[in-house]
């Protein structure tokens, strides 16, 4: 995004041409941004053998998967829909990773018919899978006890979590595996969402491979996601050459110890996408009380929950006038709850009915969970490759 003549110019086009030209509310991705990210990260991590793979739950769009399978990226998948769409954007089986939780025999069934790599994220799945496919080489998804992120709801690691194996269960793990003659291949972990302290990363790091250790046939190990990007203006960056730097030395360590080179994966899902993301929405009307001025748009949180369901933090912006003499309103949404609010106490250019409000860093966990609630419509998505409009 740039400011042109006080207006939000996203590629070569203003908020407001994208609103007249495709109506509001609108989901808007820049190509570029999805490209610096995907870069900045493989460029990061100088080990041989390093697969990315997109944990696509973050941004389903077609184009968007795409695009990054042309930037060379793999995916990683969470149910029967997902590998779908990965098949669609051109995927090869053998690229995508499923881990699931809660897996009905239906979906188990369609995951080995279509030959896709999997983590098998309990002893129940572990059951399932080798009735249905024994002999085959599987992930395990390990649960260590460390979790983190910037809500509870998307903490995936410790002892509040449904998600993985827990250490102790590990012996029986395989002795299921052994039962069906099942070859762990590999070792997963996912510990939570929107990690910015590379410390907490790697404590999980260091704990998966010292696990590691005790299983001879691995061929790869996925360290899972969790790369955060910042909302508030007060957070940093993810330290990302810090963080490459010290996963390829300890991977490095790890195998000249294990007795052979590992495949090292990673999945990171709003790391590359959120940051590309706009949600442009038009001002409806302005009501105030004798305390509060809100400024009603024509979305809401059926277009974009975290607010609601996380109390997350979204930058707005009076995309119409840039600058401008600034006042304090709440953005309100058009669902008929309380809830529905985008943001108290915000500092904007002074909006008027019809302006274009952006909200920013909406690339990961926007679109994928709207939803129709009150029966309004969904958003159309596009996205931005310079002068080139691609929808």
């Amino acid at each position: 995004m740039e400011v042109k003549g006080n207006k939000l110019c996203l590629g070569k086009f203003s908020a407001k041409a994208l609103a007249d030209k495709f109506g509001t509310p609108i989901y808007v991705y820049e190509v570029s941004i999805i490209r610096r990210k995907y870069s900045e990260l493989v460029k990061s991590i100088n080990y041989p053998k390093l697969d990315i793979h997109y944990a696509c739950k973050a941004n389903t769009n077609l184009l968007v998967l795409k695009l990054l399978k042309s930037f060379g990226s793999k995916i990683e998948t969470v149910s029967k829909g997902e590998i779908i769409l990965a098949l669609k954007a051109g995927f090869r089986a053998k690229d995508i990773i499923y881990t699931s939780t809660s897996v009905s025999k239906e979906e188990m069934t369609f995951v080995v018919k279509n030959k896709i790599r999997i983590n098998l994220d309990s002893l129940s799945q572990i059951e399932l899978y080798g009735k249905l496919n024994k002999g085959a080489g599987v992930g395990l998804r390990i649960n260590q006890g460390i979790g983190a992120g910037h809500h509870d709801h998307v903490i995936t690691g410790g002892e509040m979590s449904k998600f993985g194996i827990s250490l102790e269960h590990l012996p029986r793990a395989r002795r299921l595996a052994k039962k069906y003659n099942l070859k762990i291949v590999s070792l997963h972990q996912h510990i939570g969402s929107n990690i910015l302290d590379v410390k907490i990363l790697l404590k999980a790091f260091d704990k998966l491979l010292e696990t590691a250790l005790n299983f001879p046939d691995l061929v790869s190990l996925d360290f899972g996601g969790g790369l955060g990007v910042p909302y508030l203006s007060t957070e940093k960056e993810l330290d990302l050459k810090l963080f490459g730097r010290e996963i390829t030395k300890r991977m490095n360590d790890f195998c000249k110890k294990y007795g052979r080179e590992l495949t090292m994966v990673l999945e990171p899902g709003r790391f590359l996408v959120a940051q590309s993301g706009v949600l442009i929405t038009t001002v409806t009307e302005i009501k105030k009380n004798p305390k509060r001025t809100f400024v009603g748009v024509d979305s809401g949180f059926n277009h974009l929950i975290r607010p609601a369901m996380y109390g997350s933090y979204h930058q707005i912006v009076n995309a119409s006038q840039i600058t401008g003499r600034k006042i304090k309103v709440d953005v309100v949404g058009n669902i008929c709850e309380s809830g529905d609010v985008f943001g108290r106490d915000r500092i904007i250019s002074n909006p008027r009915i019809g302006d274009i409000l952006i909200i920013q860093d909406t690339g990961a966990y926007g679109y994928v969970m709207a939803s129709r609630y009150n029966s309004r419509s969904l958003p159309e998505e596009v996205l931005i490759d310079g002068s080139k409009i691609i929808s």
